[in-house]
């Protein structure tokens, strides 16, 4: 039979250049070895959020999609499916942190261990393939950074409650759960990003183009907390390498830190207010 890392490429390699079967692969992730898990299936409602936007872009067909995105998604599907190999008894360790982070939920599937596990693996992907996001034009190297922060929050909600969200970390938890329709607010990337790739306008056109309350949860909630983030991230997820993902108040993921100006918050009569109401302590 192989190890379990063995049998988990040989999955994710035989969907490489069918998208909907990538879909497919991971929602029989959600189902166990056995295709009974009926603790892990309410996880799966972000998860095919998430991957369905995926799709709805194109990013990842073999043809004119991104060969970031397919990696990215490819390394989600491979720590998934050594998981569920590893759980249901296929030989062999864990061939990563994040494939043991994934054990780790399949073990025991709570909302923490979740996004341990799946933003793990992203935040693997995205250091990996550095070089190769630098490859992409300008409007989806500055998305890459907003979807990266966007995630780290809402793992934060859950498991970092204070620094998240202030004097009202008791919310967090539920604003935060991917089993709840709640998380869509923070992972609606529908809303920040348009559903098509590549991108073709400026980037000022997208931020003037963001939804009133995407901007609110980017420069309200997220911005003013962006160093202490990915500080804690680094150290929740094992990842030193997000500390160079952010410098002064900057993301710079794929971008340099003089373009900066970008995440300067907009002028606004709603974000001190905000500012004032969750202060960062």
């Amino acid at each position: 039979m192989g190890t379990a890392a063995a049998w988990a490429e040989q999955q994710v390699a035989a969907v490489r250049d069918d998208p909907a079967g990538r879909l497919a692969l991971m929602e029989r992730c959600y189902r166990g070895p056995f295709g009974q898990a009926p603790r892990h299936l309410p996880f799966r409602r972000a998860a095919r959020s998430f991957m369905r936007w995926q799709l709805a872009r194109g990013v990842l067909r073999p043809d004119t999609g991104s060969p970031w995105w397919r990696v990215v998604n490819e390394r989600i599907l491979r720590d998934g499916c050594e998981a569920v190999a590893l759980s249901g008894g296929l030989g062999g360790p864990p061939s990563s942190r994040t494939a043991a982070d994934w054990l780790a939920f399949a073990l025991e599937p709570t909302a923490r261990a979740w996004y341990r596990a799946h933003n793990g693996s992203v935040v693997a992907a995205y250091l990996e393939h550095r070089v190769m996001a630098e490859r992409e034009n300008e409007p989806e190297r500055f998305f890459l950074n907003v979807i990266l922060c966007r995630v780290l929050y809402t793992h934060a909600l859950v498991a970092a409650p204070r620094l998240s969200l202030g004097w009202l970390r008791g919310l967090a938890p539920v604003l935060g759960d991917p089993r709840l329709g709640m998380t869509g607010i923070f992972l609606q990337l529908s809303r920040v990003l348009p559903a098509r790739y590549p991108l073709d306008d400026e980037v000022s056109y997208y931020l003037a183009q963001e939804h009133g309350f995407a901007r609110l949860v980017d420069f309200g909630m997220i911005v003013p907390r962006l160093d202490r983030l990915y500080e804690w991230s680094a150290a929740d997820l094992g990842a030193p390498g997000l500390l160079d993902c952010v410098r002064d108040g900057a993301l710079t993921y794929a971008w340099r830190f003089e373009d900066r100006h970008v995440w300067d918050p907009p002028k606004s009569v709603v974000l001190p207010l905000v500012h004032r109401l969750l202060p960062v302590r």
